[in-house]
Protein backbone atom coordinates (compact mmCIF):
# COMPACT_ATOMS: atom_id res chain seq x y z
CA UNK A 1 0.00 0.00 0.00
CA UNK A 2 1.35 3.40 -0.71
CA UNK A 3 0.47 5.97 1.26
CA UNK A 4 0.82 10.12 0.07
CA UNK A 5 1.08 13.17 2.51
CA UNK A 6 -0.15 16.45 1.04
CA UNK A 7 1.87 19.52 2.77
CA UNK A 8 4.82 17.74 3.45
CA UNK A 9 6.92 20.21 4.01
CA UNK A 10 4.51 21.48 6.73
CA UNK A 11 5.06 21.14 10.28
CA UNK A 12 2.58 18.44 10.49
CA UNK A 13 2.63 17.10 7.24
CA UNK A 14 6.69 16.35 8.41
CA UNK A 15 5.46 14.76 11.55
CA UNK A 16 2.91 12.38 9.65
CA UNK A 17 5.93 11.23 7.57
CA UNK A 18 8.28 11.04 10.20
CA UNK A 19 6.05 8.67 12.31
CA UNK A 20 4.86 6.29 9.09
CA UNK A 21 8.85 5.69 8.28
CA UNK A 22 8.75 3.80 12.20
CA UNK A 23 5.89 1.81 10.88
CA UNK A 24 6.02 1.03 6.89
CA UNK A 25 8.86 1.37 4.29
CA UNK A 26 9.93 4.47 2.91
CA UNK A 27 9.53 3.71 -0.44
CA UNK A 28 5.88 2.87 0.19
CA UNK A 29 5.65 6.37 1.46
CA UNK A 30 4.94 9.38 -1.25
CA UNK A 31 5.45 13.10 -0.14
CA UNK A 32 3.44 15.81 -1.61
CA UNK A 33 4.89 19.10 -1.49
CA UNK A 34 4.39 22.09 -3.46
CA UNK A 35 8.01 23.41 -3.55
CA UNK A 36 9.92 19.41 -3.82
CA UNK A 37 12.75 20.76 -3.11
CA UNK A 38 11.82 21.56 0.56
CA UNK A 39 11.27 18.19 0.82
CA UNK A 40 14.56 16.46 -0.10
CA UNK A 41 15.91 15.54 3.57
CA UNK A 42 12.20 13.36 4.42
CA UNK A 43 14.26 10.07 2.81
CA UNK A 44 11.40 9.29 0.91
CA UNK A 45 9.80 9.66 -2.62
CA UNK A 46 8.87 13.51 -3.14
CA UNK A 47 6.27 14.61 -5.95
CA UNK A 48 5.50 17.80 -6.84
CA UNK A 49 1.96 19.26 -5.36
CA UNK A 50 0.15 22.40 -5.60
CA UNK A 51 -3.20 22.60 -4.05
CA UNK A 52 -3.84 25.92 -6.83
CA UNK A 53 -2.98 23.74 -10.30
CA UNK A 54 -5.06 20.65 -10.68
CA UNK A 55 -3.83 20.16 -13.73
CA UNK A 56 -1.11 18.73 -12.21
CA UNK A 57 -2.70 16.90 -9.24
CA UNK A 58 -3.83 13.69 -10.47
CA UNK A 59 -0.46 12.76 -11.98
CA UNK A 60 1.44 13.30 -8.80
CA UNK A 61 -1.06 11.05 -7.49
CA UNK A 62 -0.66 7.96 -9.74
CA UNK A 63 -0.35 4.93 -7.88
CA UNK A 64 -1.26 6.03 -4.29
CA UNK A 65 -3.89 4.37 -2.39
CA UNK A 66 -4.11 6.42 0.46
CA UNK A 67 -4.22 10.09 0.93
CA UNK A 68 -3.50 12.10 3.69
CA UNK A 69 -5.20 15.76 2.84
CA UNK A 70 -3.78 18.00 4.91
CA UNK A 71 -5.76 20.94 4.96
CA UNK A 72 -4.72 23.83 3.46
CA UNK A 73 -3.64 26.90 5.18
CA UNK A 74 -5.17 29.38 2.40
CA UNK A 75 -7.78 30.01 4.28
CA UNK A 76 -10.80 31.37 1.82
CA UNK A 77 -9.85 29.49 -0.89
CA UNK A 78 -9.41 26.26 0.68
CA UNK A 79 -12.78 24.65 -0.14
CA UNK A 80 -11.85 25.04 -4.17
CA UNK A 81 -8.59 23.50 -3.64
CA UNK A 82 -9.43 20.59 -1.65
CA UNK A 83 -11.83 19.93 -4.23
CA UNK A 84 -9.12 19.96 -7.02
CA UNK A 85 -7.35 17.12 -4.39
CA UNK A 86 -10.36 15.24 -4.56
CA UNK A 87 -11.32 15.01 -7.86
CA UNK A 88 -7.77 14.34 -8.66
CA UNK A 89 -7.55 11.68 -6.44
CA UNK A 90 -10.51 9.96 -7.80
CA UNK A 91 -9.46 10.41 -11.31
CA UNK A 92 -6.45 8.62 -10.19
CA UNK A 93 -7.87 5.89 -8.43
CA UNK A 94 -7.07 6.36 -4.98
CA UNK A 95 -8.86 4.31 -2.70
CA UNK A 96 -9.25 5.97 0.55
CA UNK A 97 -8.96 9.62 1.56
CA UNK A 98 -8.17 10.90 5.24
CA UNK A 99 -8.71 14.22 5.73
CA UNK A 100 -8.07 16.91 8.65
CA UNK A 101 -10.65 19.25 9.47
CA UNK A 102 -11.77 21.19 12.69
CA UNK A 103 -12.85 20.04 15.99
CA UNK A 104 -16.68 19.88 16.05
CA UNK A 105 -16.70 21.59 12.74
CA UNK A 106 -20.45 20.46 12.58
CA UNK A 107 -21.25 23.40 15.46
CA UNK A 108 -18.36 24.63 15.97
CA UNK A 109 -18.92 29.19 15.97
CA UNK A 110 -15.18 29.38 14.56
CA UNK A 111 -15.38 30.64 11.35
CA UNK A 112 -12.98 28.35 10.13
CA UNK A 113 -15.63 25.24 10.43
CA UNK A 114 -17.92 26.34 6.97
CA UNK A 115 -14.83 25.60 4.46
CA UNK A 116 -13.52 22.51 6.49
CA UNK A 117 -17.29 21.27 6.59
CA UNK A 118 -17.88 22.39 2.64
CA UNK A 119 -14.97 19.96 2.53
CA UNK A 120 -16.60 17.14 4.19
CA UNK A 121 -19.91 17.34 2.40
CA UNK A 122 -17.18 17.09 -1.18
CA UNK A 123 -15.29 14.25 0.14
CA UNK A 124 -19.12 12.22 0.76
CA UNK A 125 -20.37 13.47 -2.58
CA UNK A 126 -17.10 12.09 -4.27
CA UNK A 127 -17.56 8.33 -3.35
CA UNK A 128 -14.08 7.72 -2.58
CA UNK A 129 -14.15 6.06 0.92
CA UNK A 130 -13.34 8.57 3.49
CA UNK A 131 -11.97 9.08 6.73
CA UNK A 132 -11.84 12.83 9.16
CA UNK A 133 -9.90 13.45 11.55
CA UNK A 134 -11.32 16.40 13.26
CA UNK A 135 -8.30 17.96 14.93
CA UNK A 136 -8.21 20.72 17.91
CA UNK A 137 -5.74 23.46 18.53
CA UNK A 138 -2.45 22.70 18.63
CA UNK A 139 -0.92 23.70 21.51
CA UNK A 140 2.03 25.02 19.75
CA UNK A 141 -0.61 27.85 19.25
CA UNK A 142 -0.42 28.95 22.73
CA UNK A 143 3.27 27.79 23.61
CA UNK A 144 5.00 30.03 20.43
CA UNK A 145 3.64 33.25 22.76
CA UNK A 146 5.41 31.80 26.24
CA UNK A 147 8.46 33.62 25.57
CA UNK A 148 6.28 37.01 24.48
CA UNK A 149 4.27 36.38 28.00
CA UNK A 150 7.38 35.99 30.12
CA UNK A 151 8.70 39.17 28.54
CA UNK A 152 5.82 41.62 28.72
CA UNK A 153 4.54 40.05 32.23
CA UNK A 154 1.31 38.54 30.76
CA UNK A 155 -0.31 36.29 28.93
CA UNK A 156 -3.37 37.92 27.01
CA UNK A 157 -6.17 36.52 25.01
CA UNK A 158 -10.10 36.72 24.50
CA UNK A 159 -10.66 33.33 25.88
CA UNK A 160 -12.44 34.37 29.19
CA UNK A 161 -12.73 30.53 31.00
CA UNK A 162 -13.16 28.75 27.74
CA UNK A 163 -11.77 25.22 28.29
CA UNK A 164 -9.08 24.08 25.65
CA UNK A 165 -8.43 20.73 25.04
CA UNK A 166 -5.26 21.06 23.12
CA UNK A 167 -2.98 18.86 22.07
CA UNK A 168 0.53 18.56 20.34
CA UNK A 169 1.10 18.05 16.25
CA UNK A 170 3.05 15.29 17.13
CA UNK A 171 -0.08 13.77 19.08
CA UNK A 172 -2.08 14.67 16.39
CA UNK A 173 0.35 13.20 13.98
CA UNK A 174 0.54 9.89 15.69
CA UNK A 175 -3.38 10.08 15.11
CA UNK A 176 -3.30 10.53 11.68
CA UNK A 177 -0.34 7.65 11.52
CA UNK A 178 -2.83 5.18 13.27
CA UNK A 179 -5.60 5.93 10.82
CA UNK A 180 -3.66 5.55 7.64
CA UNK A 181 -1.63 2.50 8.71
CA UNK A 182 -5.09 0.92 10.21
CA UNK A 183 -8.23 -0.89 9.07
CA UNK A 184 -11.67 -0.15 9.81
CA UNK A 185 -11.79 3.86 9.71
CA UNK A 186 -13.51 4.11 6.58
CA UNK A 187 -16.79 6.57 6.96
CA UNK A 188 -15.62 7.56 10.15
CA UNK A 189 -15.30 10.84 11.97
CA UNK A 190 -12.70 11.09 14.64
CA UNK A 191 -13.55 14.13 16.98
CA UNK A 192 -9.37 14.50 17.96
CA UNK A 193 -8.50 16.56 21.15
CA UNK A 194 -6.22 16.25 24.09
CA UNK A 195 -6.74 14.43 27.56
CA UNK A 196 -7.02 17.39 29.34
CA UNK A 197 -8.33 20.78 29.27
CA UNK A 198 -7.36 24.17 30.64
CA UNK A 199 -8.13 27.65 30.46
CA UNK A 200 -5.91 30.06 29.11
CA UNK A 201 -5.45 31.22 33.11
CA UNK A 202 -4.48 27.49 33.64
CA UNK A 203 -1.56 28.17 31.08
CA UNK A 204 -0.43 31.46 32.63
CA UNK A 205 -0.43 30.17 36.04
CA UNK A 206 1.47 27.21 34.78
CA UNK A 207 3.75 29.55 33.17
CA UNK A 208 4.50 31.20 36.23
CA UNK A 209 4.98 27.92 38.65
CA UNK A 210 7.78 27.27 35.99
CA UNK A 211 9.57 30.85 35.87
CA UNK A 212 9.23 31.46 38.97
CA UNK A 213 7.77 34.31 37.60
CA UNK A 214 3.77 36.28 38.05
CA UNK A 215 2.63 35.86 34.41
CA UNK A 216 -1.02 36.42 35.07
CA UNK A 217 -3.75 36.14 31.79
CA UNK A 218 -5.21 39.65 30.92
CA UNK A 219 -8.52 38.50 29.36
CA UNK A 220 -9.48 41.42 26.69
CA UNK A 221 -12.69 42.35 24.41
CA UNK A 222 -12.48 40.86 21.10
CA UNK A 223 -11.48 44.42 19.87
CA UNK A 224 -9.04 45.11 22.23
CA UNK A 225 -7.01 41.49 21.67
CA UNK A 226 -7.34 42.40 17.38
CA UNK A 227 -5.67 45.89 18.16
CA UNK A 228 -2.96 44.06 20.26
CA UNK A 229 -2.10 41.70 17.76
CA UNK A 230 -2.19 44.26 15.05
CA UNK A 231 0.32 46.63 17.33
CA UNK A 232 2.72 42.62 17.50
CA UNK A 233 3.01 43.18 13.95
CA UNK A 234 0.09 41.24 12.37
CA UNK A 235 -1.98 42.46 9.23
CA UNK A 236 -5.01 43.66 10.06
CA UNK A 237 -7.37 41.40 8.99
CA UNK A 238 -5.53 38.18 10.43
CA UNK A 239 -5.16 39.60 13.84
CA UNK A 240 -9.15 40.17 13.93
CA UNK A 241 -9.59 36.73 12.89
CA UNK A 242 -7.18 35.39 15.61
CA UNK A 243 -9.54 37.33 18.27
CA UNK A 244 -12.90 36.00 17.22
CA UNK A 245 -11.29 32.27 17.51
CA UNK A 246 -10.59 33.50 20.93
CA UNK A 247 -14.23 34.44 21.77
CA UNK A 248 -15.04 30.79 19.80
CA UNK A 249 -13.07 29.50 22.34
CA UNK A 250 -14.84 31.01 25.16
CA UNK A 251 -17.77 29.60 24.09
CA UNK A 252 -16.70 26.26 24.08
CA UNK A 253 -15.29 25.56 20.35
CA UNK A 254 -11.98 24.12 21.70
CA UNK A 255 -13.25 21.87 24.30
CA UNK A 256 -13.79 17.68 23.73
CA UNK A 257 -13.76 15.02 26.43
CA UNK A 258 -14.15 12.17 24.04
CA UNK A 259 -10.51 11.05 24.10
CA UNK A 260 -10.75 9.60 20.62
CA UNK A 261 -7.22 11.19 20.35
CA UNK A 262 -5.55 9.17 22.53
CA UNK A 263 -8.16 5.90 21.77
CA UNK A 264 -6.16 5.66 18.43
CA UNK A 265 -2.56 6.35 19.52
CA UNK A 266 -2.85 3.83 22.61
CA UNK A 267 -0.97 6.71 24.51
CA UNK A 268 -1.81 9.74 26.83
CA UNK A 269 -1.70 12.96 24.78
CA UNK A 270 1.48 15.60 25.72
CA UNK A 271 0.46 17.53 28.93
CA UNK A 272 0.16 21.23 28.51
CA UNK A 273 2.71 21.42 31.45
CA UNK A 274 5.18 19.64 29.25
CA UNK A 275 4.83 21.87 26.13
CA UNK A 276 5.31 24.72 28.50
CA UNK A 277 8.43 23.33 29.58
CA UNK A 278 9.56 22.60 26.22
CA UNK A 279 8.70 26.12 25.33
CA UNK A 280 10.53 27.90 28.35
CA UNK A 281 13.90 25.37 27.04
Amino acid sequence: MTIAVTGATGQLGRLVIEALKQKIAADDIVALARTPEKASDLGVPVRGFDYAAPATLAPALEGVDTLLLVSSNAVGERVAQHRHVIEAAKAAGVTRIVYTSLLHADVSPLSLAAEHLATEADLAASGVPATILRNGWYTENYTGSVGGAVAGGAFIGTSGEGRISSATRTDYADAAVAVLIGAGHEGKVYELAGDDAYTLADLAAEISRQTGQDIPYRNLSEADYAAALAGFGLPADFAAMLASWGTGTAAGALFDDGRALSALTGKSTTPMAESVKAALA
